[in-house]
C-alpha cells in the first residue's frame, strides 16, 4: 500500500477500484465479442447508490449513454453497472439503442432490480452491431465477484487503470475506489474514455453531483491524446452511503477532506488515461500559473498538451521551446509574451518572453526521461491549471492505421 500526502491528512492508496468501498461486487469475464480478451466488466452495489454522470460532448453519442441517461433520470440512482469492450454500439440506429435497452434489461433480470437501476456503457468499433446472443449468454454467466472488471473495459489500452483510497470521516473509514479505460481517441472534453468512480461515503446528492463536474473539468477534461472526441465517454460516479458518516456536503468540517480525497481518485484515473496513450512513451504535464482565470490556464494548458508539434518534440527528446511560445501564442488567451516564462522541468528556457541560454545536453537527458514536466507563468496571479497528455510517436500510427484489422 502507498500513500498519498494531502494537504490535511495521509490518503491511504491500494491497487483496488470500484468494488473496494464498502457494498461493491464488480468482476469481469468473456463472452465472446473479443476473440479471446475478457469483454464484459459488471458492478453491483448491495444498495440503490445516489449516481450523476457526464458524457461525451460529441453529437453522434452513442446508445448506451442514451440508455444511461434515461436509467438516471427515473431516480438519480443506480444499483448496477455493465460495460461491454470491443464494439461501441455508436451510430447504430434504432436496433444500436434496443440493444442497449436489451442489455440494461438482462442485468436487471440477473440480479432483480428496477430496469432504471441499471448503467450501460460500451466501447471499442464504432458503427458495428454488438453479438446480442453472446452479450445475452455473458450477462447470464455472471456469477461470484473477481479482479477482471478492469481488464474486461479495455480496448488499445496496454494496462489496468484503478485507485482505491481511505479517509476518516465522522470516525468512520470512508472508501472511494476508481477504475477506468481509455488509450486512444482522448481530448479534452473526453474521449473514448470510461470511468467508474465508487463510494460508500453518505453524500448530499446535490452536491456530488456538483463535485463531480467540477473535479471532471479539472482533470478528465485536461486530458488529450490525439485530439479526437469520441462517442462513448462518461464519468460516472456511485455513492451507497454504507459507510454510515453525517452526510457530506458543503457544511459538514470534513467536506474538504472528502473532496480532496474524491480529487486524488480523478486526476490519478486521468494521468493514467494520458500516461497510457495509445504509442506513448512520456506522460507530459504542463503547469500554468499567473493567468487571470482558471478558464485561461486552462486555454493555454489545452494548446500545449494538444500540439502535434510539442508532442512530437517531446518523443524526440528535442528541446524546441518555440512549439510551446507558439501553442501559447495561438491559445486565445490575452497575454503580454514579455511576462511568459517558460520551464522544462527545473531548467529555464524562456524568461520574460526571450530565449535563456541552457545545457542541451542537461534538457536532452530531462526529456529521455517517461514524465516530462512544462511549466509556464504567464501573468503576476496565484491562480494555477494543470493538464496532462502523452508525446505522439512512430507506434501511435501504426495502432490507429490497423485498428480494425
Amino acid at each position: 500500500m502507498n500513500t498519498v500526502t494531502t494537504k490535511q491528512a495521509i490518503i491511504e492508496v491500494d491497487q483496488g477500484g470500484v468494488s473496494s468501498p464498502k457494498g461493491y461486487q464488480a468482476g469481469g469475464l468473456h463472452c465472446g465479442i473479443r476473440k479471446e480478451k475478457l469483454d464484459l466488466g459488471w458492478l453491483i452495489s448491495e444498495t440503490p447508490a445516489d449516481a450523476f454522470a457526464v458524457y461525451t460532448t460529441n453529437l453522434f453519442q452513442a446508445a448506451p449513454l442514451k440508455v444511461t441517461q434515461e436509467s438516471l433520470a427515473a431516480e438519480q440512482k443506480l444499483q448496477a453497472l455493465i460495460v461491454n469492450s470491443g464494439i461501441a454500439n455508436a451510430c447504430t440506429g434504432d436496433r444500436g439503442l434496443q440493444d442497449a435497452e436489451h442489455m440494461r434489461a438482462k442485468m436487471a433480470e440477473k440480479f432483480g432490480l428496477a430496469k432504471h437501476h441499471v448503467a450501460v456503457a460500451s466501447t471499442g468499433v464504432i458503427g458495428e452491431f454488438l453479438p446480442m446472443e453472446k452479450v445475452t449468454d455473458g450477462i447470464a454467466a455472471i456469477d461470484s465477484a473477481n479482479d477482471s472488471f478492469e481488464t474486461a473495459i479495455l480496448t488499445t489500452d496496454t494496462k489496468e487503470k484503478k485507485i482505491a483510497v481511505q479517509v476518516e470521516i465522522d470516525g468512520q473509514i470512508v472508501s472511494i475506489g476508481g477504475s477506468a479505460k481509455g488509450s486512444g481517441m482522448i481530448n479534452p472534453n473526453m474521449a473514448t474514455m470510461l470511468s467508474f468512480i465508487t463510494t460508500d461515503a453518505v453524500v448530499q446528492p446535490k452536491a456530488l453531483d456538483q463535485q463531480l463536474k467540477q473535479l471532471t473539468k479539472q482533470t478528465f477534461n485536461m486530458i488529450t491524446v490525439d485530439g479526437d472526441t469520441s462517442t462513448n465517454d462518461m464519468v460516472l460516479v456511485m455513492a451507497n452511503g454504507q459507510a454510515q458518516n453525517q452526510t457530506l456536503d458543503p457544511n459538514h468540517p470534513q467536506w474538504s477532506l472528502f473532496t480532496e480525497a474524491l480529487g486524488v481518485v480523478f486526476q490519478f484515473l486521468a494521468k493514467e488515461i494520458a500516461r497510457d496513450g495509445e504509442g506513448a512513451t512520456k506522460l507530459i504535464e504542463v503547469q500554468v500559473e499567473g493567468t487571470e482565470t482558471e478558464a485561461d490556464g486552462q486555454k493555454i494548458t489545452k494548446a500545449i498538451i494538444g500540439s502535434n508539434l510539442v508532442k512530437t518534440a517531446i518523443h524526440g527528446e528535442d528541446a524546441n521551446w518555440g512549439r510551446i511560445i507558439t501553442a501559447i501564442g495561438y491559445s486565445g488567451v490575452a497575454i503580454n509574451p514579455d511576462q511568459v516564462t517558460v520551464k522544462m522541468g527545473h531548467t529555464t528556457v524562456v524568461e520574460k518572453g526571450l530565449p535563456v541560454a541552457f545545457d542541451e545536453t542537461e534538457v536532452k537527458t530531462y526529456l529521455a526521461g517517461d514524465q516530462i514536466t512544462i511549466y509556464v507563468k504567464a501573468g503576476t496571479s496565484n491562480m494555477k491549471a494543470f493538464g496532462w497528455g502523452c508525446d505522439l510517436s512512430y507506434e501511435y500510427v501504426r495502432i490507429n492505421a490497423l485498428y480494425r484489422t
